[in-house]
């Protein structure tokens, strides 16, 4: 990223994602994480589940993590984690994408996220271009045209218009969604002028003048028939 002015964007965590899953004994389909794993060992085998609360009945419910594994395959740490309830350990399965393919759940990401983000709003009338770099502390899907938002204080409106005039450079289309770190470049005004007439003078750019005009080649007041015969040997 060549550019002299440079900002950290980060997205951070605010809450976990609903688990999206009937619940057995109620209409509702969204769960939480209680905060709490249970192991249970038969002689020298493990079941591990993160346990879920229904949020409308409040009914405890299931998620295989591991079953019937043998006690030597999970590393002390590990094991140890899953025993003490570790915050960090239940906030990694709770996310875990794998875990919900595996276990045919879906994760809910809505108002799991915020963007903590110190770039001044002048800094879009600075000539001198800006680079962002974007980091996810978290594997939520974000709409990058959201992130711009947010952290440019834009409308949408605003931001595509951005995006369309060159002003924005992006590494994939505004409105993809992406939890992978990415960078992207936000132009003044006048950096972008620059940038689109030095784009017009690269070699294989198309002119605007196709074809001379009559007038140009001192034919005005010939007869339309003659004239006719000057264009086809003009755009030939």
């Amino acid at each position: 990223m060549n550019t002299n002015r440079k900002a950290l964007w980060a997205v951070r965590r605010s809450a976990l994602p609903a688990v999206v899953r009937p619940c057995p004994d109620c209409s509702g389909s969204r769960h939480r994480p209680s905060g709490k794993i249970r192991v249970n060992a038969n002689g020298k085998l493990l079941d591990v589940w993160l346990l879920l609360s229904c949020a409308a009945c409040d009914r405890t419910s299931k998620v295989p993590v591991h079953e019937r594994v043998h006690v030597s395959s999970l590393e002390p740490a590990r094991r140890v984690a899953y025993e003490t309830n570790s915050p960090a350990v239940v906030a990694e399965l709770a996310m875990s994408a794998a875990l919900a393919a595996k276990n045919g759940h879906r994760l809910d990401w809505t108002g799991t996220w915020e963007l903590e983000t110190r770039t001044p709003l002048h800094a879009l009338d600075d000539p001198t271009p800006l680079g962002v770099q974007v980091r996810f502390e978290l594997p939520a899907p974000v709409r990058v045209e959201r992130l711009l938002m947010r952290g440019l204080g834009l409308s949408r409106t605003e931001v595509r218009r951005m995006v369309g005039d060159g002003r924005i450079r992006l590494p994939f289309a505004p409105d993809a969604k992406t939890h992978r770190d990415f960078e992207l470049t936000v132009h003044g005004p006048a950096s972008a002028s620059a940038d689109a007439a030095q784009r017009s003078k690269l070699p294989g750019a198309r002119s605007h003048r196709l074809r001379p005009a009559l007038t140009d080649l001192g034919l005005r007041g010939v007869p339309r028939q003659l004239a006719g015969s000057v264009r086809a040997a003009a755009g030939a």
